[in-house]
């Protein structure tokens, strides 16, 4: 009997890659994770058709079953393409790409690198201008390409993930490093200290003076 790590991996090896986030989960790892878990069923990823329920049911060792189609239809290959005569550059679908198939930055036109995308459409609804749409291209000519391309879309994937958690870490890191406030005196904090250590000072010069009898000037 396999263990979950490896089960895992080998129902991760046979999805599509797409990352389309339609079987319910942010991504192909996560939904096979899902799977040995026994938090999600083997027929919810559309990308991956019956002939991906199969594939998942034979490594499990169950009955194969139909594709839920609740959470979706297969369709023919395609890839996002951006109106770049409409793109704004607001980043919405940079940062919405699971694989890091679009490049751009603040402000400047966006654009899709086509052989990185895999089809999920994670990108259309962010686009506040409605200028991206999909595009239908050729289905790979064999299996052994298609297995590439998803290989391709699982390591960047992964990639991106590693890359954002760095970034969070980045940020987290000056918050915690920063003083607190309430441990940087103000200047009328400052002000207010300097002038009460000078009253303390003075009171006891008075003080000095009274007990050695010399007359108060004052």
């Amino acid at each position: 009997m396999l263990d979950k790590n490896s089960l895992t991996e080998q129902i991760d090896a046979v999805l599509p890659q797409t990352q389309c986030g339609q079987c319910g989960f942010d991504g192909c790892k996560p939904y096979a994770t899902a799977i040995v878990e026994g938090h999600a069923d083997i027929d919810q990823c559309p990308p991956g058709g019956d002939a991906g329920v199969a594939q998942i049911a034979a490594i499990l060792n169950i009955a194969p079953k139909p594709l839920n189609t609740t959470y979706g239809h297969p369709k023919p290959p395609a890839i996002a393409v951006i109106d770049e005569s409409q793109c704004i550059g607001c980043t919405f679908c940079l940062r919405a790409c699971p694989v890091d198939a679009i490049i751009g930055a603040a402000k400047h036109i966006h654009t899709v690198l086509t052989e990185l995308c895999t089809g999920c459409e994670r990108c259309i609804a962010p686009c506040p201008m409605d200028c991206i749409s999909m595009v239908s291209v050729p289905a790979p000519a064999t299996p052994e390409i298609r297995q590439q391309i998803a290989d391709g879309a699982r390591e960047r994937y992964h990639l991106r993930l590693l890359r954002l958690a760095r970034q969070q870490q980045r940020t987290r890191k000056p918050e915690q490093n920063k003083p607190k406030e309430a441990t940087i005196p103000t200047a009328q904090q400052a002000t207010d200290t300097k002038q009460a250590a000078i009253q303390a000072a003075m009171e006891r010069a008075r003080a000095a003076l009274a007990r050695s009898n010399i007359p108060n000037k004052d």
